[in-house]
C-alpha cells in the first residue's frame, strides 16, 4: 500500500478517535488534555507533524521569548508562509494573522501612535499599507473585509479587554468552522481541530485568569481590611 494512503488512513482513524469539537465560549476546558492530544497526533507523518508545529508557532505569540522584537516575529510568520505549500493551510495561517494585524493597529492608535511608516514592522498580510494609509477611518475603511472591526474599535476605546478577546476568538472560529465543512479526515482537518481545540483552552484558561483577578478585586473593595484576617482558627 502506497505511503500516502497509509497516512490518509492513519489521519481518518485520527480524527474519528478524537473528542467531538467543543463549542467555544460553551466548554468549561478542552475536550481532552494537551498531553493526550499530543499522543494521538503521533501518528502524524514527520513532515505533517513539523508543519502542524510550524502553524501552532507561528500563531501562539504568548510562547515567543520575552526579547524577540516584532520583526523576528513578522520575518518568522513569512518564512512560514513560504514554507506552506497548502492552499487551505496558507489561508488558516494568513487569516489569523490579518486578524491579529488589525488589533495590533486598534490598540496601537488606541495608544496614540499615529500611522506607522513603511519602514516599521508592526503587522503582517495584504492590508498593512491599507491600514496604514486609512489610520484615522474608525475602521481603517475595511468594514467589506472585516465586518467585526466596528464592534472592535468601540470595545478597544472603552478598554473592555474581556469582550474583545471573545470578539477576536469568535471570528477566528468562524473562519476555522467554515473551513472544517470542506475537511473531514485529512491533515487539514487536524489541523484545524488542533486550532480549535487551543481556542477553547485559551479561552477557558483566560476566562478562569479573569475570574480570579475580578474575584481579587471584589475582596479588595468590599471586604477592605477584613481581606487581610486569616481563618486558621475556625473549626
Amino acid at each position: 500500500m502506497p505511503a500516502v494512503e497509509t497516512h490518509q488512513d492513519a489521519y481518518v482513524a485520527l480524527i474519528a478517535s478524537l473528542p467531538s469539537r467543543e463549542t467555544l465560549f460553551v466548554a468549561k476546558q478542552a475536550p481532552l488534555s494537551r498531553l493526550k492530544l499530543d499522543q494521538r497526533l503521533r501518528v502524524l507523518s514527520d513532515e505533517d507533524s513539523a508543519t502542524l508545529k510550524m502553524i501552532e508557532d507561528a500563531l501562539d505569540w504568548r510562547s515567543l521569548p520575552m526579547k524577540v522584537t516584532e520583526r523576528d516575529v513578522i520575518n518568522r510568520s513569512r518564512r512560514i508562509l513560504q514554507h506552506v505549500d497548502n492552499e487551505t493551510l496558507q489561508q488558516i495561517v494568513r487569516d489569523r494573522l490579518e486578524i491579529r494585524t488589525c488589533i495590533a493597529a486598534l490598540r496601537r492608535r488606541a495608544l496614540g501612535e499615529g500611522a506607522p511608516s513603511k519602514d516599521t514592522p508592526w503587522g503582517i498580510g495584504r492590508w498593512v499599507d491599507h491600514i496604514a494609509r486609512n489610520w484615522t477611518e474608525p475602521t481603517f475603511r475595511l468594514d467589506g473585509v472585516f465586518p467585526w472591526l466596528r464592534e472592535a474599535n468601540r470595545l478597544m476605546r472603552e478598554g473592555d479587554t474581556v469582550a474583545l478577546e471573545r470578539l477576536v476568538l469568535a471570528e477566528a472560529d468562524k473562519r476555522l468552522r467554515r473551513l472544517a465543512g470542506e475537511h473531514l479526515f485529512d491533515f487539514e482537518a487536524v489541523v484545524i481541530y488542533v486550532l480549535q481545540w487551543s481556542m477553547v483552552d485559551r479561552w477557558s484558561r483566560y476566562n478562569a485568569e479573569v475570574a480570579v483577578r475580578r474575584f481579587d478585586d471584589l475582596t479588595e473593595a468590599g471586604l477592605g481590611r477584613f481581606a487581610s484576617l486569616s481563618f486558621e482558627g475556625e473549626g
